[in-house]
């Protein structure tokens, strides 16, 4: 947890296969802690391709099912689909936008929205941004993206800076564009 933090999480990301394997982590994350899916994140990688999209995108049924069977996965089964149908739905917003990395960050204009907050009790869990882009992304197909977990997706990848202004990451995350 303590590398993840000092080393990714707030660290803007633009790279449309790293932020697909965001978004997919962040929904297995729905109800769940986030140390949980870290520590099978290897595992996911190894069973979603490494998260190209194309390749998960043309999973089969019988490929999804015996992910089920995984217990290096989180096995629940509307999470395990999520996945699949997330990348056919990127792979639509891709041809749309040019990339996801676009589409994605033109919910913050292009740039990190730089808070700065003083306790974590003054970070939100979600935002109006978060209730846009979850009712955007729900609207073309995606599934498990709820305004809470497109709040901590826009979080990890970079798109908010809620660094605490005493954290040793705050300013050089809100240094990075």
């Amino acid at each position: 947890m303590q590398a993840y933090h000092d080393t990714e999480w707030g660290s803007p990301l633009h790279d449309d296969r790293a932020l697909f394997e965001f978004l997919c982590l962040e929904g297995a994350q729905a109800g769940l802690s986030w140390r949980t899916v870290l520590h099978k994140r290897e595992n996911y990688r190894q069973a979603f391709h490494h998260f190209d999209i194309a390749r998960v995108a043309a999973m089969k049924d019988k490929d999804l099912e015996k992910l089920l069977l995984d217990p290096g996965l989180i096995r629940n089964r509307l999470k395990i689909t999520a996945a699949r149908d997330n990348a056919k739905a990127a792979l639509a917003v891709i041809h749309e936008f040019g990339s996801l990395d676009a589409y994605f960050w033109s919910f913050v204009e292009g740039k990190p929205i730089h808070n700065k907050w003083r306790s974590k009790g003054e970070v939100p869990a979600s935002t109006p941004l978060s209730d846009r882009m979850s009712k955007d992304l729900k609207k073309r197909g995606f599934r498990f993206v709820g305004t809470t977990i497109c709040y901590a997706f826009m979080q990890a990848t970079g798109m908010v800076n809620d660094h605490l202004v005493e954290c040793f990451r705050h300013k050089p995350c809100a240094a990075l564009h």
